[in-house]
């Protein structure tokens, strides 16, 4: 009798649900009616909009006031998403609408640490470039600290008296190699041990000549921090010429205090900038924590690896940094009453920002186990994502009735969403200098996808900021109307699963967020187009739970960065993109088939 009274209740809370929400979406009904009769009377002025501010609509075509972009017909923007529902502002009090900012009490000053340090050279990436040879300096073309040197670079001439009585034992040697074979052998050893070439040796041989000098090369690249020879002077062997340094990569060493250390874990991404570039921000990963504090200043040292291919940073320039310590995607709680359909898989809306007319977006989320505060979040939402609180099963029972995504109606599918065998085809209408930086951002993706090949989950990390660096220099606005809207979207897409691998620590999470990342990077290439570079698509029919997974080689052979050294030669090419690609090609093929 208990079980049966419960399900009574449960049905009438449901037919009252569906109940307000028809009357709600009536009332959208009326007010989209007369939002239509007004377009209808103006529907000789063409509307154009922004892509990245769709809230900017204008009669003509111009700049956009808020980025500086294009503006765009406003019919080519895509407004048919089925999983946002909109409600008019009496509608949104009517139905009591409330709304919270997750994990906005731990985004504060205090989740931010600032850190003091400065720009220091690698101690890895030096070296000192000796001479094998005894003997005189005849001449020097590096002259001064601070000049660059380049491998193989000649920066020497010696003079060298051994040098001479070692040749001249060698062409004596070859007169009776007949009678003293080892002889011969012997010397020829003795120029080798001074590291003089085996060409070198043989033209002595050949042409019976002595050399009086030699050239010495340079085994490293980098710039001389260090002189320490002149012209004239006289060296002995494995004696030093120049210290090298190579400025490529530093080090950016950061001072903790030892409370604030509890804070601080290898793998995590820090900022700074620098006097010297205020308006340029730099960002790096933890790489080294030292293991010792300093008695007197009571802090410890704390080491990111910068790359710095652009030259701008220098050794012992001061910077200041910023580490984020707010609590990760996991911590995240959501109050009770936001969530409708408790499990595994349950549902929120999430209000869409800077819209004009209140709007709500239907998201599925993984949580944990119910706490007294709520639901842990395992994934689906964000912090600092505004989400609905009370009113949830109003706005999913007047989405039902609108025939749009809900919590009863899941397979509605997304007009717009464009399938990987309907890509659209902007190659023509690309510049090469997009193609490019699609190409060089492709090599940033690399060292990413090795890292996941080697199950090394912090150097994944640190390889993501390059991509996310590159990501920023493609110029979005030589991408014209459609063509733009698409990048948009995939750029979108890159960015937020390219910031969940720099801060997720499990490697797992990581090749999830990469297959994500993945898919938007080939469509982009798909879609606007190489040039100078060949691309191979790679897939794993068991990665995924067995779902399958592509990524993005530059060479044929299978190296699987789903998993790693557990199935390391799993998969195969599946496509090959390169500048005869065609999208356009391809689908008729696929229709053939």
């Amino acid at each position: 009798m208990k079980e049966y009274k419960t399900y009574i209740v449960a049905l009438l809370a449901l037919a009252i649900g569906v109940l307000f929400g028809w009357l709600l979406f009536r009332d959208n009904t009326v007010m989209a009616q007369e939002h239509s009769q007004h377009v209808e009377a103006e529907s000789s002025v063409e509307i154009w909009t922004c892509s990245m501010d769709p809230q900017v609509r204008q009669s003509e075509p111009g700049d956009c006031p808020i980025c500086g972009m294009d503006l765009i017909p406003a019919g080519q923007t895509n407004s048919s998403n089925t999983n946002g529902f909109q409600m008019t502002s009496d509608a949104v009090k009517l139905a009591n609408i409330q709304t919270t900012i997750i994990g906005s009490s731990v985004n504060n000053d205090d989740s931010t640490l600032k850190l003091n340090g400065k720009i220091q050279a690698d101690e890895t990436k030096s070296a000192s470039l000796v001479t094998h040879i005894p003997g005189r300096i005849e001449k020097l073309f590096v002259s001064y600290t601070g000049e660059q040197v380049n491998q193989g670079q000649k920066v020497a001439t010696i003079y060298s008296p051994d040098l001479i009585t070692a040749q001249k034992e060698l062409l004596e040697a070859q007169k009776i190699q007949d009678i003293s074979p080892g002889l011969l052998n012997a010397a020829s050893n003795k120029l080798k041990y001074w590291k003089i070439a085996d060409q070198v040796v043989a033209d002595i041989l050949e042409t019976g000549v002595i050399r009086e000098t030699f050239d010495i090369y340079a085994e490293n690249t980098g710039i001389v921090s260090q002189k320490k020879v002149s012209p004239g002077d006289y060296l002995t062997t494995g004696e030093v010429l120049f210290d090298i340094q190579n400025l490529d990569n530093l080090w950016a060493l950061f001072d903790v205090y030892e409370n604030d250390l509890a804070k601080i874990r290898v793998g995590k991404k820090i900022s700074f900038t620098t006097p010297s570039a205020s308006n340029k921000t730099f960002n790096a990963h933890i790489t080294f924590v030292n293991p010792v504090i300093n008695p007197q200043t009571r802090v410890a040292s704390i080491r990111a690896e910068v790359y710095n291919a652009g030259g701008n940073l220098k050794p012992e320039m001061f910077i200041s940094g910023k580490l984020n310590t707010y609590r990760k995607s996991n911590d995240l709680m959501v109050p009770k009453s936001a969530v409708l359909w408790t499990g595994s898989r349950s549902v929120v809306y999430v209000k869409i920002p800077e819209t004009e007319i209140p709007s709500f977006e239907f998201r599925e989320i993984e949580v944990g186990d119910a706490t007294q505060s709520g639901y842990p979040v395992i994934s689906g939402v964000a912090q600092g994502e505004e989400i609905v609180t009370n009113g949830a099963f109003v706005i999913d029972a007047s989405a039902q009735l609108n025939n749009q995504t809900s919590m009863m109606n899941r397979n509605v599918t997304v007009k717009n969403d464009i399938q990987s065998s309907e890509l659209p085809n902007y190659t023509a209408s690309t510049p090469s200098v997009v193609k490019d930086q699609l190409s060089t951002l492709a090599t940033t993706y690399f060292p990413l996808k090795d890292a996941l090949v080697d199950t090394d989950a912090a150097k994944a990390a640190t390889a993501i900021a390059d991509v996310l660096d590159a990501l920023e220099r493609v110029d979005m606005a030589l991408l014209k109307d459609k063509a733009h809207v698409y990048w948009m979207d995939q750029l979108k897409a890159m960015q937020v699963h390219g910031r969940k691998i720099s801060t997720a620590a499990d490697i797992e999470e990581q090749r999830k967020q990469f297959d994500f990342l993945s898919q938007a990077l080939i469509k982009s290439l798909k879609v606007f187009g190489v040039e100078n570079a060949t691309f191979y698509v790679q897939h794993c029919p068991m990665a995924n739970d067995n779902s399958g997974a592509d990524w993005l080689s530059q060479h044929q052979n299978i190296l699987n960065p789903y998993f790693g050294d557990k199935m390391l030669t799993c998969g195969r090419v599946q496509d090959t993109i390169d500048h005869h690609y065609s999208v356009v090609e391809k689908q008729a093929e696929t229709q053939i088939e």
